[in-house]
């Protein structure tokens, strides 16, 4: 029989170079439990400056008692990134890919007592995805690590980590049945005996393949959030005879199950997302796997709690990025109904040397994830001709990492998420099934309306294509506050703002297949310094280590969580105002709000989501909010002067000081927009000279935009001024100048 024991105590951790896998020699390291990354602290510090390159553990590993002819394997979860494997000293294998699980048969090299050896290595090469992200690569033994014991005949643990059954159903909607196909994988001959629903069959494995079919009457569907329901399929072995009759009363070698769901997925250019016949519009939220702290070594309590921050705000469908989650994780979607976009990291960057990666990787997430009924989509790339031109070679791994997706699993389409400046008629974009773009109109460049433009302009231009939105949102830094918050000031009030924008710009195109807010939770960035913190992105709508959620989070949940009654009073953070009166905001997925100032009604309002109430303020307040059972208070007070705490930049920002000068409506000015200017040879000449010198420290940036005809259409769109912030050129003096000088032009 199969017996599975957890290797996760008494390792030994060093950065030192251990010769011959630690074989020879004392070693010395110190000791940890997995899961275990050694980047769980200066990963998330910012700079690049934390550890990258080559690791070891360590432990010993007494031999297992084995049945005659028996097999001893190793499964490793996750080992970040490239794996080398030693056991008493001799290199076993190495497995390139950071995400994924795979396995090392031990048996043949067993002694008495055996040391493990593993290398883990995140360092830069030019082979291994990924190697270029907005996010933390780290390095360790994140995941656990097994033992796993097994007789001579048992069912595959050598292909690709995978589970050795593969369990496919297809649903009939009209005679409310599913059809139900079980495939096993063995090592050598025998009878397979399938059980699921009450249901049983014995077949004979042929060639190490046994194939059994059922029909379940009346089937209960996986039917997302509201009824995820799993049936369990089981598969036993016999070696030992070819009698069906005698095998079904003998012990079974091997045994493996696997859950599974009866569901069917459909997406239409114009319905949308459809789940078991119905409209589904799939409406969520992105995830990455780190946290404060932790790293990416997350326990299952950790998982459990991200899995509940996502159910409290309603989402019914995660993107998992950038990369394989761990198995943990997707059976937490299967059990909570979230549809799932799974995908590998294939991103940014293509290597001329990462093709064999490149299909190894999704190989893997295929195989491993076959059996999750929560997963819908698999995805190709993310972003990947934002640093890559659309050549021959590109287009050429996507079609094969297309067709890999559709021969190990021809029932589920395949996606990619598209960077935003990638044409719309661009070749890559006929490869998969459907498509999705990232857009961040409104956060780092152009305005929130664009968003809206795209998709309209997309949707019309291609009417029969499926287009989603994988990526939007703009990065809150929960200290950060204002009574006018603005595009890039970081604070959590823009990003209340601009997914207030988003949430209503989506619920109007419910063809859009699904859409994905970037993030869920803020992530560590190396990479990045920004926004008042090191290392982090902070687009999540929680906190990097899951204590706070911002105030758009509870803008999701007033509209996707229809079931749990509540109010939130945006803004506890911002209590010193310097304003007379002051905005309260209230969000809500009750009908109406009514809102009391210091005990007395202030007002009262129905409504949909998002509440709006003006107060003014003469000293302390607290404010509440009402909505029937529903409570919720602030605290705020009247100040002199703003509190510079709240302020990412101190010393204040170019930020609409023309505002408050005199403009002559009648001449050009920097808040005209750059095709505006453009239009007019004299104002448009001064704007070419003026970025012209600009670029020369920008070469490469100016030629992309140069070469690309979408990204010249939205920068048209964009008003001059937020040009110049966003390129790092706004400085107060020299804007001034600039729009002097169009101050001078007439517009025809």
């Amino acid at each position: 029989m199969r017996k599975i024991i957890l290797l996760n105590k008494d390792w030994y951790f060093t950065k030192a170079a251990l010769p011959c896998g630690g074989a020879e020699g004392d070693w010395e390291g110190e000791a940890v439990t997995l899961p275990h990354t050694w980047n769980a602290e200066d990963g998330q510090d910012g700079g690049n400056d934390y550890h990258r390159g080559k690791c070891w553990y360590m432990r010993k590993l007494e031999a297992p008692e084995l049945e005659p002819g028996g097999e001893a394997w190793l499964e490793f979860c996750g080992a970040a990134v490239t794996a080398e494997v030693y056991f008493n000293g001799k290199k076993l294998a190495v497995h390139r890919g950071g995400y994924s699980a795979f396995r090392v048969n031990v048996t043949d090299f067993l002694q008495e007592e055996n040391l493990l050896a593993v290398s883990v290595d995140n360092s830069d090469n030019d082979q291994v995805y990924p190697q270029k992200a907005d996010f933390t690569f780290y390095g360790g033994l994140y995941r656990e690590v097994k033992l796993i014991c097994v007789p001579g005949v048992h069912f595959e643990l050598g292909y690709k980590g995978g589970q050795g059954i593969r369990v496919t159903p297809r649903v009939d909607l009209d005679k409310k049945a599913a059809e139900v196909t079980v495939e096993t994988w063995q090592t050598g001959e025998g009878q397979v005996t399938v059980a699921l629903d009450g249901q049983s069959k014995t077949v004979t494995a042929e060639g190490g393949y046994a194939r059994a079919v059922f029909t379940i009457e009346n089937v209960r569907l996986w039917d997302g959030p509201e009824d995820p329901y799993l049936y369990t399929a089981q598969a036993s072995l016999w070696e030992d005879t070819k009698d069906p009759q005698a095998a079904e009363t003998s012990q079974a070698a091997d045994t493996v199950s696997v859950r599974f769901g009866c569901r069917k997925f459909e997406i239409d250019p114009q319905k949308g997302f459809l789940l078991n016949g119905r409209s589904f519009p799939l409406r969520g939220v992105s995830r990455h796997q780190d946290r404060k702290g932790a790293g990416n070594a997350l326990t299952l309590e950790m998982h459990k709690e991200d899995m509940a921050l996502v159910r409290e705000i309603g989402a019914n469908t995660l993107r998992l990025a950038h990369y394989q989650h761990a198995q943990e994780f997707y059976d937490l979607c299967d059990e909570n109904g979230i549809v799932v976009w799974a995908e590998i990291p294939y991103i940014t960057m293509h290597m001329k040397n990462g093709l064999e990666n490149t299909l190894s990787q999704m190989e893997e997430l295929v195989v491993q994830c076959y059996n999750h009924p929560s997963i819908a989509v698999w995805g190709l790339s993310n972003e990947i001709t934002a640093a890559s031109a659309v050549n021959e070679e590109l287009l050429e791994i996507h079609r094969r990492l297309n067709d890999l997706c559709h021969r190990l699993d021809p029932g589920r389409p395949t996606t990619m998420a598209n960077v935003f400046m990638l044409e719309t008629d661009s070749p890559i974009l006929e490869i998969p099934d459907v498509n999705s773009y990232n857009l961040y109109f409104g956060w780092y460049l152009g305005e929130l309306e664009q968003n809206d433009e795209f998709f309209d302009e997309y949707h019309a231009k291609y009417p029969d294509r499926c287009i989603g939105f994988s990526e939007y949102g703009a990065d809150a830094n929960p200290q950060f506050q204002s009574s006018a918050p603005e595009k890039g000031d970081y604070t959590e009030g823009y990003q209340a703002l601009y997914h207030e924008h988003m949430l209503e710009m989506i619920e109007k195109r419910p063809w859009l297949w699904a859409t994905h807010v970037w993030n869920m939770f803020d992530f560590a960035a190396d990479g990045r310094d920004e926004g008042g913190k090191h290392g982090e992105n902070q687009k999540g709508l929680v906190t990097f280590d899951r204590k706070t959620k911002k105030d758009a989070f509870y803008l999701y949940k007033a509209a996707w969580n229809r079931k749990e009654p509540f109010v939130h009073l945006c803004g506890s953070r911002y209590v010193d105002r310097a304003e007379e009166a002051t905005e309260i905001k209230v969000y809500s997925n009750q009908e109406q709000v009514s809102l009391f100032v210091d005990g007395e009604p202030a007002g009262s309002q129905k409504g949909k989501t998002v509440f709006r109430f003006e107060v003014s303020l003469r000293g302390e307040h607290v404010i509440e909010a009402r909505a029937g059972e529903c409570t919720d208070r602030i605290c705020v007070r009247r100040v002199e002067t703003p509190n510079l705490d709240y302020q990412y930049n101190k010393q204040g920002n170019v930020v609409n000081w023309f505002d408050q000068e005199e403009i002559d409506p009648s001449c050009f000015s920097v808040s005209d927009t750059l095709a505006e200017i453009r239009s007019n040879p004299q104002a448009g000449a001064i704007i070419e000279e003026m970025m012209a010198r600009g670029a020369a420290s920008r070469g490469d940036v100016a030629e992309s935009v140069k070469d690309n005809p979408a990204l010249q259409r939205m920068m048209g769109r964009m008003t001059l001024i937020s040009l110049l912030k966003q390129g790092g050129m706004a400085d107060e003096e020299s804007v001034r100048q600039l729009n002097r000088i169009l101050q001078q032009i007439r517009k025809e």
